[in-house]
């Protein structure tokens, strides 16, 4: 005869259901990787980086717009944005220093530094602004590692050049105007840190 608990229930059915629902309670506190993407709540849509880009470097919304879409188009919604300032340099071997500002729904706002070599082709110095849009990333100390460039993954849309760097889930699209381009910058790596570091690699 089957053992039944007071509601009718057996305890099996009992048993199965208290596992299902430790089961439930894991998966929401489960540490390990996230998908590639985040909720809407947690991200930036289309329309907000459009006008915070238009902002900060002093284009039209139609210029913003055009490359801003095109990175949409690649990697999706991004969930943090970096905007800061840089300068760089070059004599057959470029350096990139910069600093700026992460900003993140729900999170006080961060300062971050970044420096790397990279490869260039001309001689000079240059300061630019530079936009970086953030993938992937859950806690905000993982700003602080090397990100290579991607090959093949500069662009250059409306005045506005962008190329792709990533580290595991993490990628980044670091967005820059004007004289602020160095065809270079796509085949090196950029390290982001607390603090200022004049050591580039």
């Amino acid at each position: 005869m089957e053992d039944k608990t007071m509601n009718g229930t057996s305890r099996r059915d009992a048993l199965m259901l208290a596992a299902k629902a430790a089961l439930g309670a894991t998966a929401v506190t489960f540490s390990g990787p996230l998908p590639a993407f985040a909720g809407e709540d947690d991200t930036f849509s289309e329309n907000e980086v459009v006008k915070a880009v238009a902002d900060f470097f002093g284009v039209t919304t139609e210029a913003a717009a055009k490359v801003v879409e095109k990175i949409f188009a690649d990697l999706g919604r991004p969930n943090a944005y970096i905007k800061g300032e840089e300068a760089s340099g070059a004599i057959g071997v470029g350096l990139r220093y910069g600093e700026g500002t992460m900003v993140r729904k729900g999170y006080r706002n961060m300062k971050v530094h970044w420096q790397g070599p990279s490869i260039g082709f001309d001689i000079g110095a240059n300061a630019s602004k530079c936009f970086t849009l953030v993938y992937g990333i859950r806690r905000q100390e993982e700003i602080f590692q090397r990100f290579p460039g991607v090959e093949g993954s500069y662009y250059f849309i409306a005045g506005i050049g962008v190329n792709y760097q990533r580290t595991g889930r993490i990628s980044l699209a670091p967005m820059r105007t004007g004289v602020g381009l160095r065809a270079g910058v796509n085949a090196g790596y950029l390290h982001y840190t607390r603090e200022q570091e004049w050591f580039p690699l």
